[in-house]
């Protein structure tokens, strides 16, 4: 049998499986749903079916049924038509705001298993959503909802009336506080002579220090301190030091520098709150800690273009992701930190269906831990459309 058969063989077992469930799954819709503008992408099509919208439940759930769609989206701006075919004669309504963290931004993110990437990018989902949209900008819980993406990675809807009007330079000024773009130090630490000497009756500063802000402060002042002195800390306690430094991205020679002058009295000067004005030690440790604190990734960014579009199109709450077989489940504040996608986003039963597999792989889903080898083998019905989807198997 050729590539090509088997690919297409794939791709219709994956849309059976597909129809089956969005028949016996009724799928909930987002508020003020006529005002949204629908698409979809489908297996074996081409690019995305939009510019469309659904007034009643029942039109929208006979439409997945019997299309069957790999990947379903929803405007998160609402519009008077949102089923006109061009943006403008849509006529814009408001949007809300969208935050969308995806393991495609990590660094080298093909190398880190799927596990990882997955506990990797909640860990940003949780800072962003605690540290930046509920205490620095103050948004009430009841306007955010968070969704697990069914991919890699987690969306957060903040749906504050107070927000809905902004455009995209407004959202941009957002996210360019959550990333600590252009962040001054200035405006962090208050700089002050160490010591004076007089010389013909005048007195010169003998030195210069950085005095920190109390890690209890609010906002950036407060969250900088604290970053600060958790990399001190894992420094200081770690057994290979040099080694630890390395993963801040210093290389060899800039890492024994720093330890060499990381003696005892500055390291209790800094955690009392006075950061020495030593060039490297400044440079290092301002850096760091503003990459430890901010909500970021490879670029340092957030998805920038997902924040500040207010036409974009996000994931369908209960939809299947077309390359996993996950659906999109909303997740709340208080399940967040225990919630595990790869248990409690399982749509498929664990039905044995023979896969061929084109490379041995090990991963944990549904609970049970999988060591593949390479080749034809029986797999569950879960597991089976997760690697097909990823086009790491064909169905036999």
């Amino acid at each position: 049998m050729d590539k090509n058969t088997r690919i297409q063989q794939s791709l219709g077992f994956l849309q059976h499986h597909f129809n089956q469930y969005y028949k016996t799954h009724q799928l909930p819709l987002p508020d003020r749903f006529s005002r949204r503008e629908f698409a979809f992408m489908f297996y074996g099509g081409k690019g995305m079916l939009r510019h469309l919208s659904f007034t009643k439940k029942q039109q929208y759930q006979i439409f997945l049924q019997q299309k069957a769609p790999a990947h379903c989206y929803y405007s998160t701006a609402y519009y008077k038509t949102p089923d006109a075919q061009t943006m403008n004669d849509k006529e814009w309504m408001g949007a809300e705001l969208i935050f969308d963290l995806d393991a495609d931004h990590l660094p080298n993110a093909e190398t880190i298993p799927y596990e990882t990437q997955l506990e990797m990018v909640k860990e940003e989902f949780i800072k962003l959503v605690d540290d930046f949209l509920l205490q620095d900008f103050g948004f009430h819980k009841k306007d955010l909802e968070l969704y697990f993406s069914g991919g890699r990675g987690y969306h957060c809807h903040v749906k504050d009336p107070k927000i809905m009007q902004l455009d995209s330079g407004s959202r941009r000024e957002i996210v360019d506080y959550i990333i600590g773009r252009d962040l001054i130090d200035e405006l962090v630490f208050h700089e002050y002579t160490t010591g004076l000497k007089k010389y013909k009756n005048i007195s010169y500063p003998t030195g210069k220090s950085l005095k920190m802000p109390s890690p209890n402060e609010p906002g950036w002042r407060g969250r900088i301190s604290r970053g600060l002195i958790e990399i001190l800390e894992e420094i200081t306690k770690s057994d290979h030091p040099i080694d630890k430094l390395k993963t801040y991205g210093v290389d060899e020679i800039t890492a024994k520098k720093l330890l060499k002058e990381l003696s005892k009295e500055r390291i209790d000067r800094i955690k009392k709150g006075q950061l020495d004005q030593t060039k490297t030690i400044r440079k290092f440790f301002l850096n760091n800690a503003l990459r430890k604190t901010a909500v970021s990734f490879a670029s340092g960014e957030t998805d920038e273009p997902v924040t500040c579009d207010v036409k974009r199109l996000i994931r369908l709450p209960g939809s299947l992701h077309g390359k996993t077989g996950f659906f999109v489940k909303k997740v709340t504040l208080d399940q967040l930190q225990d919630f595990d996608p790869l248990i409690e986003t399982i749509a498929f039963s664990d039905e044995p269906v023979e896969i061929d597999l084109l490379s041995k792989t090990k991963m944990t889903i549904n609970d049970s831990f999988f060591d593949l080898s390479e080749g034809k083998q029986k797999v569950p019905l879960f597991l089976a459309i997760f690697l097909i989807g990823r086009k790491q198997a064909f169905i036999c």
